[in-house]
């Protein structure tokens, strides 16, 4: 399970998911992958999985597919991103 955030990294957003990222590789054994939109894979990750809201937490499953996220202000409880990247 592959988990990343999309996000605009010149954006208000960028402390609140920079910290969130860090916090999770803290208390969890696993990290989340930070994906810039201006990047051509950010880009690209957003038009595949239909991401309209941003930031978006993304866990992808090893055959590509979206096995859940998460989109907007609103950000997911560290443990059951956690429960994703056990998966």
């Amino acid at each position: 399970m592959r988990l990343c955030f999309l996000y605009h990294p010149a954006s208000d957003h960028r402390r609140i998911v920079e910290e969130y990222v860090h916090e999770f590789g803290k208390n969890h054994a696993t990290s989340i992958e930070l994906v810039s939109l201006e990047t051509k894979e950010g880009a690209e990750m957003a038009r595949i999985y239909d991401v309209v809201q941003y930031p978006a937490l993304l866990a992808i499953q090893d055959t590509g597919g979206l096995a859940q996220y998460w989109q907007g202000d609103v950000l997911p409880l560290m443990d059951e991103v956690a429960g994703y990247a056990r998966m």
